[in-house]
């Protein structure tokens, strides 16, 4: 399993150690990766995703996971983020078109 989050796409970065006689050797910044469920009113379930924190206070920050992917833009979304913004936009669409008949 890949070190990215599922949500922004957020990944590891390189950079280095540096040492106190200036030495340096490289080294990975890993993302904070965290085991979360949100849940999706429009999809009326539950879905288990591994973001970032970053990720986890932005989601929080927009009202829940569907006003998240509704407003985010699509390049800055991971694949599985767009595949469920592509979900949620689905069963949005069929709610509406049921209460106007």
């Amino acid at each position: 399993m890949s070190r990215r989050c599922q949500l922004t796409g957020k990944g590891p970065q390189s950079g280095h150690n540096v040492s106190h006689s200036n030495v340096k050797t490289n080294r990975r910044f890993e993302p904070n990766l965290q085991k979360s469920t949100f849940y999706s009113d429009a999809l009326g379930q539950k879905v288990a995703l591994r973001v970032c924190t970053r990720a986890l206070r932005t989601v929080s920050h927009h009202g829940g996971l569907d006003r998240f992917l509704l407003k985010t833009n699509d390049a800055k979304l991971a694949p599985e983020g767009l595949r469920l913004k592509r979900k949620v936009k689905k069963a949005l669409s069929g709610t509406s078109a049921r209460k106007a008949s």
